[in-house]
């Protein structure tokens, strides 16, 4: 009987920093669709983005080829990259509408919608613990609303709808996971949400400029980066060990919307931000102290 082949060994310096660059490679992401602006509506951009990006999944076009999808598994393939594709718009308009800060800190309640959805319909049981930590961080996006005390802006609400559909798609993709491999899964993405964006952007197409196109081709070049150096991180370290590095996204991402586009600092968003990553953080570990199946995803998991 053959000897399994022993695990690799952790090196958390290297997930650490791994994940360090993943977290930039997110915020370059930001930065590009935010000085771009409104010029071009929401769902051209999205569309173009993902059509652009097509020619960094070419490496995975072999495997897709040869891939043998069951009738079950097209229709997951076909959900999860149209629900995923109007995910895709709403974070497009957010950014035109609400500063870079309060897009970053609202994007880590995906991970949070995830346990939840996974105790609905997956049947994941949920403790107390999970329960009080997914409490805490919707108090934590209360704490970056305020509603009440200030007035919200469609791009606050077309955020909150972001969230929870990058949540779903998250989880079918955890439903697929099993039965294909990770590059059939990402180009299958790709493929369906470029499709399902490519109606909504033509009826709304405004003629883009050469610069407008080299920017996109910037997005979609450090979101896949973005991808591959986090899929790093988590082969080198353990998601308790990368997790918490991800909160120096909104570090970031308050620096260079206060910095670069003279956005205001407001601390309750800085505070619920840090809330909802505490309490995503917690998640993770308690998946990890009780050695099950991790179903909570890291928070860049679930970006575009």
């Amino acid at each position: 009987m053959a000897t399994p082949a022993p695990l690799p060994e952790p090196r958390p310096v290297a997930g650490v920093l791994w994940m360090l660059l993943t977290g930039l490679c997110f915020v370059a992401v930001i930065a590009l669709v935010k000085y771009l602006g409104d010029g071009i509506p929401a769902a051209q951009s999205a569309f173009l983005r993902y059509l652009l990006g097509l020619v960094f999944v070419l490496p995975m076009l072999r495997p897709l080829l040869r891939a043998r999808p069951t009738r079950r598994e097209r229709g997951l393939f076909a959900a999860r990259g149209l629900l995923h594709a109007l995910g895709v718009i709403l974070w497009f308009y957010a950014m035109t509408r609400i500063p870079i800060a309060e897009v970053t800190a609202m994007n880590y309640l995906s991970p949070v919608y995830v346990t939840l959805g996974a105790a609905i319909f997956l049947g994941e049981r949920l403790a107390v613990r999970r329960v009080a930590a997914v409490v805490v961080a919707l108090m934590g996006a209360l704490l970056i609303l305020r509603p009440g005390f200030r007035d919200l802006d469609p791009g606050h609400l077309a955020m909150l709808g972001t969230a929870v559909i990058f949540g779903g798609s998250y989880l079918l993709a955890k439903a697929l996971s099993d039965a294909a491999s990770p590059a059939v899964v990402v180009a299958m993405l790709s493929f369906w949400v470029t499709s399902g964006l490519a109606p909504v952007a033509l009826a709304v197409w405004v003629p883009p400029s050469m610069h407008d196109l080299a920017v996109l081709l910037g997005v979609a070049f450090f979101a896949t980066a973005g991808h591959f150096t986090m899929t790093l991180a988590f082969r080198a370290a353990p998601i308790t060990v990368t997790q918490p590095v991800t909160f120096l996204q909104l570090v970031w991402a308050v620096t260079l919307g206060a910095v670069v586009f003279g956005e205001p600092v407001d601390p309750f968003v800085i505070l619920g931000g840090l809330v909802i990553v505490g309490s995503v953080v917690f998640i993770s570990w308690r998946e990890a102290v009780l050695k099950r199946r991790s179903i909570t995803p890291p928070a860049p998991a679930t970006k575009l």
